[in-house]
């Protein structure tokens, strides 16, 4: 039996958002910008969804029309994106089930599509976006996914942007004991299916980047780590949590071992996660 597509719930993605958001790479979003800057009206569609983070860091950024499909497995997250995207816009209403923002001066139009991407990878080409886009996906899914969206993508002219996929580096303070240990059991349990074919956790960008070459695109890279610290206290808490809970269900570490590095590590004293963006322009 396949899998669903993985989903996470709206309180751990509302509580990684300021951390991702001061995160994201200001040159390469920049590029992407001037990349769209004389289509009058940009249609964007972004992928895994969620409850629209990745809107609400890149629409300050694009043009004055904008036009978003939100596009994810999980309808309770559609509706969470629909909440918070009207108290993250300025002014808004409601056309059906279609959203309009106004953001400064900034139109930004909304939908929100149930799909389940897991298969079929080229569903965003059926909105003729001029952009598709999303934030912290591309490391559940599979090789041969990667490979299917970027053959689903050549020819089309669309631009394509990854951001803050992880990379397999991290860096907690002061040193544990267990940091080898639980690094591999978390890195094990990255690969694990989730929905998409084994997943390929910190190795995603490099295959996406390859595939999308082979595509027909150009494809740049630059970092975008978390770079924590005791301000960040709750989202450190919650991090060392899930990853020594992960590492033990992966069976590489024993449960009184994650137990105590989850116990130091929730008190850290800043904390440093890998993460990169990409961007892929269709060669001329």
């Amino acid at each position: 039996m396949t899998p669903s597509p993985a989903t996470f719930s709206d309180d751990w993605l509302s509580l990684r958002e300021p951390a991702d958001h001061r995160s994201r790479n200001m040159a390469l979003e920049a590029e992407l910008a001037r990349q769209l800057e004389d289509v009058e009206e940009q249609r964007i569609v972004d992928l895994g969804a969620g409850s629209g983070s990745n809107l609400r860091a890149l629409a300050p950024r694009l043009g004055p029309r904008q036009h978003w499909v939100l596009m994810d497995y999980d309808g309770a997250l559609a509706e969470a994106a629909r909440t918070r995207l009207k108290t993250f816009a300025d002014n808004w209403r409601e056309a059906g089930e279609t959203l309009l923002l106004t953001l400064g001066a900034r139109e930004i139009r909304v939908e929100f599509a149930i799909a389940d991407l897991a298969r079929d990878p080229a569903a965003p080409r059926a909105f003729a976006p001029h952009l598709v886009t999303a934030s912290a996906f591309h490391d559940l899914v599979s090789a041969d996914w990667c490979e299917d969206f970027a053959q689903g993508m050549a020819g089309s002219g669309i631009l394509v942007h990854a951001a803050l996929t992880c990379d397999g580096r991290d860096a907690w303070a002061p040193p544990h004991a267990a940091d080898a240990a639980i690094a591999t059991g978390f890195r094990a349990h990255q690969g694990i299916d989730k929905g998409f074919g084994p997943a390929l956790g910190p190795d995603a960008t490099q295959v996406l980047g390859a595939a999308l070459a082979r595509a027909g695109y150009e494809v740049g890279q630059a970092q975008s780590p978390w770079h924590l610290v005791p301000g960040d206290r709750a989202l450190i808490r919650k991090l060392a949590a899930g990853t020594a809970a992960a590492a033990t269900e992966s069976g590489h570490v024993d449960a009184a071992t994650a137990q105590d590095w989850s116990r130091h590590r929730a008190e850290a004293e800043a904390c440093a996660i890998g993460h990169l963006d990409l961007l892929a322009t269709p060669r001329e």
